[in-house]
């Protein structure tokens, strides 16, 4: 209370009328040492009042006169644009609402300040009564009345939360709240973000996907130039590349060929069948082998998890060499048998080279173990020397 009715007084300009008078009561003008200065209307007044002081009953204002002088010396009433101050809901006006800062009057909140996605109703973002922070987006204008916001405290908190998740790199949810020629609008911790096409998965960007949720994932994070792009194809085949291991046989739809290969999409995700992976016989003409839009069964024999890149192999299936060029559609039809042989065998050569490894290092700790003697080995050694030119050798036992 006290607070309030200094911030008050300050701003009606009486606030001297608290303090002890430091000016001699002369006409006109006041003495500060050797310079004259003209005095103010109201010092005027004060010098020209007789008599001695009333007594005032402080009782009924809640503070004394002691209280109120000490209490200017700490308090502050200076609003500034883009301060955060604490203020009281109190009234609600025609678009937008009033709010008591401590002011000599209420500031005022519009209905566009009133959240980041403003619905068109005040009294859904905030209530009367209502306690809470706000930022002082304006200077006090003719009558003394400030601009206030709580969109502008809401979208710092909302990139703080955009790039504390940029950090950590996981999938999030976020809401489409429109479309465009380009892709999607969503909403992301109050932000909007833009969702290129190319990167929906299963979904066209129309009318029809507003209101739905998706999973997403960061693109692009700049809060300076305030751009905010997601991808839901980055977060399904992160997810689904947590499923996939090398070894498993899938089955996508061939979507390009190229000279050196054909890429296949599986799941959304796009994956390289090169040209040396499809038989083990040598191919001349990859389109004689595979077909565009075709359905096929591929072996997973590498995955980048982070780019989400698959590496793809149809000789790996096949029962015999070169089947993929004569019968592909039995090749496909044996797929899971013949991984499954294709695994056993490449299990039985692991065991085999582990074997190998095994015999070698226990072979070298026998030799290790065998004694050893110089004395006797260097006798050997010059015994079997030849015998320098005129001496005779030495006769054998």
């Amino acid at each position: 209370m006290l607070g309030r009715a200094i911030c008050v007084a300050l701003a009606l300009g009486v606030a001297t009328a608290f303090t002890p008078s430091r000016w001699a009561p002369t006409r006109g003008a006041m003495t500060m040492g050797a310079a004259t200065q003209p005095m103010s209307k109201f010092e005027r007044l004060q010098s020209r009042w007789k008599g001695e002081p009333r007594p005032v009953d402080e009782s009924k204002a809640g503070f004394s006169y002691d209280a109120f002088e000490a209490g200017l010396g700490d308090t502050s009433c200076a609003f500034a644009r883009g301060d955060v101050i604490q203020g009281k809901v109190v009234q609600y006006e025609y678009q937008g609402a009033l709010v008591d800062i401590g002011a000599k009057s209420a500031a005022f909140m519009p209905l566009r300040e009133a959240a980041l996605i403003p619905d068109g109703d005040v009294a859904t973002a905030v209530s009367i009564d209502e306690t809470r922070d706000f930022q002082i987006i304006s200077e006090e204008d003719e009558n003394g009345q400030l601009l206030v916001s709580i969109r502008r405290l809401e979208f710092q908190n909302a990139w703080d939360k955009v790039l504390a998740s940029q950090v950590e790199d996981k999938a999030f949810d976020g809401e489409v709240i429109g479309v465009n020629r380009g892709g999607a609008i969503v909403n992301v911790h109050g932000l909007r973000a833009f969702l290129p096409g190319s990167h929906l998965c299963g979904a066209i960007p129309s009318e029809e996907v507003i209101g739905q949720s998706f999973r997403l994932k960061f693109l692009e994070v700049n809060q300076e130039n305030n751009k905010l792009v997601v991808s839901n194809r980055r977060a399904v085949v992160e997810d689904q590349m947590r499923e996939l291991s090398r070894g498993d046989v899938v089955q996508g739809v061939v979507k390009a060929i190229k000279p050196y290969g054909a890429f296949v999409e599986i799941a959304g995700m796009s994956g390289l069948l090169h040209i040396s992976q499809i038989s083990y016989d040598r191919i001349e003409d990859l389109s004689t082998v595979v077909e565009l839009n075709s359905l096929i069964k591929c072996m997973i024999i590498d995955h980048d998890k982070v780019n989400g890149r698959i590496a793809l192999s149809t000789k790996t299936l096949e029962p015999e060499p070169g089947d993929m060029l004569k019968d592909p559609k039995m090749v496909f039809e044996k797929a899971e048998e013949t991984a499954a042989k294709y695994h056993e065998r490449m299990e039985a050569e692991r065991r085999a080279r582990e074997e190998a490894a095994k015999d070698i290092v226990m072979g070298l700790g026998e030799d290790l173990e065998a004694p050893f003697s110089a004395s006797s080995d260097l006798e050997q050694i010059l015994s079997s020397e030849p015998a320098a030119e005129g001496e005779a050798a030495p006769a054998s036992e």
